[in-house]
């Protein structure tokens, strides 16, 4: 258990981290509770950009006024116009010391899976693509929506993953975001040896041994994996310091057979990203990226938020009995919790924010967020993509246990004795 001193000495180190990334840093005194972190923190990084802004104010879309090449922190960026050709080099944000990577960056998430599967559509042809159950909805929406050479196949769990491989080409989306069970389903479905993977990292801390060990299996299997992710989570110490998404090719030259059409998928997924306008904002990486410290303190920030994950599953099992949707998530980032009447996104975003605003009030680290990895417990309505049931999702922080523990016992209280509110809430109008 973490005490109350040492997290925010912890948090103290953080601050320090990105203060000493501004020209002129600010003085710093240690935080003295949980709401000082947060509000040193946005403060530091609104700072930051700022700062950055005022520096670079020649610095426009076209680069008409810089011609050489731009630098944020550890990072140097070349673009011509619209950023469309935009090159940066800099540290990956992986810790992957074994692989060769190629890495394109997006201007989110979505805009970097969106470019990757329209580009292998266009370079696979028709091809089924095999998704875990509770993969990331918005995903799911773009494959079914704009990906028409793609068929998507939602796994089972049960089924059997050395089965045969279909006479159509498949690519295999393996997704963070899934429950234990299916991951683990998508792990034993590699042995059927997709002609591609694609992992969606979004939810592991980018140097997770999860990461390590589903590279190490494909690497086995010599199947070509692409990674996407979305950065503004977990990747700028609680900060969602910008919008930012990569996809990285990895180990390429070695596991693309040379006469396979699947080489160009690099070069088919920068042309995606080029006409979708889906290109990074240099403004967006966060200067700190990449040095030992910040490793160790990112670290210690996803440790923490693990052991105070496992601790609120353990307890909501027993306190919220049939009042749970989803606590054994593969991330162990949040728990979803559900009501006795079913919930419809308006309802179960009413119900975070009404949660979040009264113990809030009564002191906790508490917000309506629609986002995790935050100094803060975020609240936010939750869509499951394959039972299309809504659930409220409590996503964890790295406080320190005893308030942690505090917080998930005020949770425990809240949620049940609030039951009939959120029912009457789901009732329509009209509703005899």
């Amino acid at each position: 258990m973490e005490t109350v001193e040492a997290y925010l000495d912890r948090k103290h180190t953080e601050l320090r981290l990105i203060n000493d990334c501004l020209r002129h840093p600010l003085p710093l005194t240690c935080p003295r509770s949980v709401s000082e972190v947060i509000r040193h923190k946005f403060q530091l990084t609104a700072a930051l950009k700022a700062e950055q802004a005022l520096h670079d104010w020649n610095v426009t879309e076209t680069a008409w006024a810089h011609p050489s090449q731009r630098r944020i922190g550890p990072f140097e960026f070349r673009y011509d116009y619209q950023r469309a050709d935009l090159d940066v080099r800099g540290p990956s944000f992986y810790e992957l010391e074994r692989s060769a990577i190629e890495t394109v960056y997006t201007a989110s998430g979505m805009a970097a899976i969106s470019a990757l599967l329209l580009a292998s559509a266009r370079v696979i042809g028709t091809a089924d693509i095999l998704v875990l159950p509770g993969s990331y909805g918005e995903t799911q929406e773009f494959i079914e929506g704009y990906a028409d050479r793609l068929r998507m196949i939602t796994l089972n769990p049960s089924t059997d993953g050395t089965a045969s491989r279909r006479s159509a080409p498949s690519q295999l989306l393996l997704d963070s975001s899934a429950s234990a069970p299916a991951f683990e389903a998508g792990l034993r479905r590699l042995d059927a040896v997709p002609d591609l993977l694609i992992f969606d990292t979004t939810c592991f801390s980018s140097g997770s041994g999860r990461i390590r060990r589903v590279l190490g299996h494909a690497r086995k299997l010599a199947i070509p994996v692409v990674m996407v992710r979305s950065h503004t989570k977990l990747d700028s110490l609680g900060a969602e310091y910008g919008r930012l998404g990569s996809v990285v090719f990895v180990d390429w030259a070695k596991n693309v057979r040379g006469g396979s059409k699947i080489r160009e998928l690099p070069a088919e997924t920068r042309n995606a990203v080029r006409l979708l306008g889906g290109a990074a904002v240099p403004a967006h990486f966060p200067p700190y990226i990449g040095t030992p410290l910040y490793r160790a303190l990112t670290n210690k920030r996803i440790a923490a938020i693990l052991r105070n994950s496992r601790r609120a599953s353990r307890y909501f099992a027993t306190a919220l009995s049939g009042l749970t949707a989803e606590l054994h998530f593969v991330h162990g980032l949040y728990v979803t919790v559900s009501s006795q009447q079913p919930l419809d996104e308006a309802t179960a975003k009413r119900a975070a924010a009404e949660m979040s605003r009264d113990l809030a009030r009564a002191g906790l680290p508490i917000q309506h967020a629609g986002s995790f990895g935050f100094d803060f417990a975020a609240t936010e309505w939750f869509h499951n993509p394959t039972t299309h049931r809504y659930s409220v999702r409590i996503a964890v922080p790295d406080l320190p246990s005893a308030i942690w523990d505090d917080l998930v016992a005020a949770i425990a209280q809240w949620w049940p004795a609030h039951q009939g509110q959120v029912a009457a809430a789901t009732r329509s109008p009209c509703a005899p």
